[in-house]
Formats: C-alpha cells, sequence, structure tokens
C-alpha cells in the first residue's frame, strides 16, 4: 500500500526494498550511501532555490553532475542562474 508519494533518488529508495536480491541490483547504481543522500537532499531544499522541486533533487543526487554542462543536461526544464548553479555544484562538491 502505498502511504506517501514523494520522489526518491536511487540511494535513498535502498532504505525501502525489501528483496534482498532487488536490494543488491539496485546498488549497483546507487552512488552515495542512504545517510550521506539524505544529507546532500537537505542541504540542496535549503539553498531555497525555488526552481528545483524534489524531482530535480532526486536527479541531481543520482548523478551528482560535476560542471554547469552536466547540471544543463540533467534539469533540461529549469534554468537556473550563474549563482545558482554554482551554489547547486559546490554544495553537491562538498557531498561526495
Amino acid at each position: 500500500m502505498i502511504e506517501h508519494k514523494q520522489p526518491l533518488s536511487i540511494s535513498e529508495a535502498l532504505e525501502f526494498i525489501k528483496d534482498k536480491d532487488t536490494k543488491a541490483f539496485v546498488k549497483n547504481f546507487s552512488v552515495l550511501k542512504t545517510e550521506k543522500a539524505k544529507e546532500l537532499r537537505k542541504k540542496l531544499e535549503d539553498l531555497e532555490i525555488i526552481k528545483l522541486n524534489s524531482k530535480n533533487i532526486s536527479k541531481l543526487i543520482d548523478f551528482l553532475p560535476e560542471d554547469k554542462e552536466d547540471l544543463n543536461k540533467i534539469l533540461t526544464e529549469v534554468s537556473l542562474d550563474e549563482g545558482e548553479a554554482n551554489n547547486v555544484l559546490q554544495t553537491i562538491k562538498e557531498h561526495k
């Protein structure tokens, strides 16, 4: 039964997967540990960039862009200004 619907990164979703084989498979695609992913989500939300929603933040946690070009490829429907992009990239860099 679905109790709450919220976009999660792969790392965050791992804690909800019960099947051992599925969890092992999904873990292959996870870049961060669950706790680090939650911490990064909190920091990105604390930036208070209105253009970033939960879905965008989940994508950022999954892909961890390293530069503005990567950031623009991930956030195709969002246009961040120079300062916002730098803040997001700096925050991600701190949590790698």
